[in-house]
């Protein structure tokens, strides 16, 4: 009997060893380098499991040039969701793995049980559920209030007898719930380990681009928001959307970490309701409910998700700090950045927070991933530290420099017009951001550094 060959393998990068070790060359990260137990069919049968993995099915193998490569647009189509369709890129694209992460009770199995029953008035689909009874799936469809008279199920977690069925009825659209349960039969550890979650993502993706069929992966994360499993899971996939949401909170946010086939970073809202997610097609407007009276360290800024902008208001809190070392704390935004802004403002705005306390908060749960909310930061400071409010109709965006300097942002009039269409009558940007052209009603105050920033309000 042969020996089975082992590998160690880091759960966080996917890098392998021959032996154990404490710590990740590759990533840095200590206990995350496991044993998996590799299959046994390593000679031949293994050399044709990936055969054709990139789609191509044809036997002839040969050399092409770039030119002679057919440029004809992917064809794509839509998932009835237009929140969704806009995190995917414009819709479905046939052959495509998407990979959707979330917390618990985040809504995933909502989202993609609504989008097949959508789905199944124009094309069959199959929904495979590993980790719930099909009872407990047709229960939600019901609450749901969902047409699930022609949507196929499957409670199954054998990949290939997954896949022998999909040879036979042909659908369009598969949705595996979740890839964590799945196991492939030539790999011996458990399910759920990072040989069974690879292998088994590995066939299920060959699968789908040898046949045209757009899979959808549900997948589950750790308890540090990260997705459970290889990071090598997250290569083979085309798509990797993460849906997040507070417990305290109905509103859902979808957003794409990878995406083959359109923008990174796109964002998608959905308000969680008696009847499942609902798609909010004006996101500023559930971010912007402020109170009647102005309060002191409140401004809305314009942040840039994807291909349109977003209105948030961010809140900030300075208080006389009673520890030898104050707090800085930041919540939908980076702490470091904080840190350094506040030095910027010490330094070229004559103001000094050392012995104060810092809070800093962006409403709704937005996290901010770009430079342009440093500017409405600082004035939001500013605002607490001298407990003066600012307009509730006033705006602000821009990046600010270490030497005190206002930098300006991409997409700068887009994000002015967008402030101008919810009813802001002031805005303070970059002087570089500042439209030639005057908007009706609205006044676009240029700034070069930040004491004319400080002086403007």
């Amino acid at each position: 009997m042969a020996k089975p060959k082992t590998a160690f393998v880091c759960n966080d990068c996917g890098a392998d060893y021959r032996k154990w070790q404490g710590q990740c060359n590759a990533c840095g990260a200590w206990n995350t380098i496991t044993e998996v137990r590799l299959g046994s069919d390593a000679g031949g049968a293994r050399s044709t499991r990936f055969e054709g993995y990139a789609g191509g099915t044809g036997t002839q193998k040969r050399v092409v040039s770039l030119s002679e490569v057919a440029l004809e647009e992917m064809p794509r189509f839509s998932s009835g969701s237009g929140e969704l369709d806009r995190v995917l890129g414009g819709g479905l694209v046939p052959g495509s793995a998407v990979l959707i992460g979330g917390h618990p009770g985040a809504g995933k199995s909502t989202l993609l049980l609504q989008t097949l029953c959508h789905l199944v008035a124009h094309m069959p689909a199959l929904y495979i559920t590993g980790e719930e009874s099909l009872q407990q799936v047709a229960m939600r469809a019901a609450r749901l209030g969902l047409k699930a008279d022609q949507l196929q199920m499957l409670s199954e977690t054998s990949v290939e007898t997954i896949c022998d069925l999909a040879n036979e009825l042909q659908p369009k659209v598969i949705v595996i719930d979740s890839i964590q349960v799945m196991h492939v039969a030539d790999v011996q550890s458990a399910p759920g380990s990072v040989s069974q979650v690879r292998e088994s993502a590995a066939f299920l993706t060959r699968y789908a681009k040898q046949t045209g069929t757009v899979l959808f992966l549900v997948g589950h994360v750790t308890k540090d928001g990260s997705l459970a499993g290889p990071k090598v899971l997250e290569h083979m996939i085309d798509c990797s959307l993460q849906l997040e949401g507070s417990s305290d909170s109905r509103f859902r946010t979808l957003r794409s970490h990878k995406n083959r086939f359109g923008a990174v970073n796109e964002l998608g809202v959905f308000a969680m309701l008696e009847h499942g997610l609902k798609e909010v097609k004006n996101p500023s407007s559930i971010f912007l409910s402020r109170g009647s009276e102005p309060s002191p360290g409140s401004v809305v800024m314009v942040i840039w998700e994807g291909t349109r902008p977003l209105l948030v208001e961010l809140q900030a809190l300075v208080d006389q700090s009673h520890l030898s070392n104050p707090r800085r704390v930041a919540v939908g935004l980076e702490q470091n950045r904080l840190a350094m802004l506040l030095a910027v403002l010490n330094r070229h705005g004559g103001l000094m927070t050392g012995d104060q306390d810092v809070f800093v908060n962006v409403v709704g749960g937005v996290k901010v991933l770009e430079t342009s909310a440093d500017l409405a930061l600082l004035l939001a400071i500013v605002s607490s530290f001298r407990d003066q409010p600012l307009s509730q109709e006033l705006m602000v965006f821009g990046e600010v420099g270490l030497s005190g300097e206002i930098r300006p942002v991409p997409n700068g009039q887009e994000r002015i017009r967008e402030a101008a269409k919810h009813g802001f009558k002031r805005a303070i940007v970059p002087i570089a951001n500042v439209p030639r052209d005057t908007l009706p009603g609205m006044e676009v105050v240029g700034v070069k550094t930040l004491s004319e920033a400080l002086d403007a309000i």
